[in-house]
């Protein structure tokens, strides 16, 4: 089961910024803790996205490892490039599709990490499956994705403001599910971890911006609740209406963060 997704760098940047501003804890930092990276390692990032994740593991490592970073999305390539020359094309940006086999080596990486993208893979069983033959034996495999009960609060939110289900979303639809179990079945052994972080909103405009760029990363997913531009807006006009209630009831919006980290070790 496939899902279309389109996510802009603009989205992106305004959810991280707002998780950065507003949140307690610092994904990047517990990711780098957990998987304790050493120097001379070889990592590819699938699904890419705008190089974040590269340029974390660029600096951790301060510039001693080869890093390949691969996406389909030619506006976040163009933005991973980017942050490549930052660090003097340090970082080996390509274009990869990871619904198709991976025009690179097998086992040839110590890490292949895959942050907020691999529930996107229409065949989990295969991209998991490519992803385990680049990897070099007892080389590891780490994804993030939502755990189900990942933004609660954004969801309830949006179900009172709209009064209809939420649609299946595919990161917490399928992650801790699908995704979990096609990894148990592909690699030795496998380490969950949790990282929990609340956003809280002390005003209603933040709250309102994360809806927006979340509802916008891909409107196809939203579309049982809007498919026009018009659309689109009424449903943020009711879910300001339904967050400004809160926010006066309860003196401020707390919506955390749920992810689960996959270590996978081949």
């Amino acid at each position: 089961m496939g899902f279309e997704y389109r996510e802009t760098s603009a989205d992106l940047q305004t959810r991280i910024d707002i998780h950065q501003q507003y949140g307690s804890r610092d994904i990047d930092a517990w990711m780098l803790d957990l998987l304790k990276l050493q120097p001379g390692c070889k990592i590819l990032d699938v699904g890419c996205g705008s190089g974040k994740q590269c340029l974390a593991f660029h600096k951790h490592l301060r510039g001693k490892a080869e890093i390949t970073g691969g996406d389909l999305n030619a506006e976040l390539l163009e933005e991973a490039r980017r942050r490549s020359q930052s660090v003097s094309g340090a970082i080996d940006i390509i274009e990869l599709d990871f619904n198709r086999p991976f025009q690179l080596p097998e086992v040839s990486f110590d890490l292949v990490s895959c942050c907020f993208a691999i529930y996107y893979a229409a065949d989990a069983q295969f991209t998991i499956g490519q992803m385990h033959r680049v990897l070099k034996p007892g080389g590891r495999l780490f994804t993030t994705g939502p755990m189900p009960q990942n933004k609660a609060f954004f969801y309830e939110v949006i179900q009172q403001a709209t009064d209809r289900p939420i649609p299946p979303m595919p990161g917490s639809s399928r992650y801790n599910f699908e995704i979990r179990r096609a990894i148990e079945a592909r690699f030795r052994a496998l380490q969950v971890e949790l990282f929990e972080n609340p956003l809280v909103f002390e005003s209603l405009e933040p709250f309102l911006a994360y809806t927006r760029a979340s509802l916008s990363e891909d409107r196809k997913l939203w579309r049982p609740l809007f498919e026009t531009r018009e659309g689109f807006e009424l449903v943020m006009q009711s879910i300001a209406q339904v967050a400004e209630r809160r926010l006066a009831e309860e003196g401020r919006l707390v919506m955390t963060k749920v992810v689960g980290g996959f270590i996978a070790t081949k």
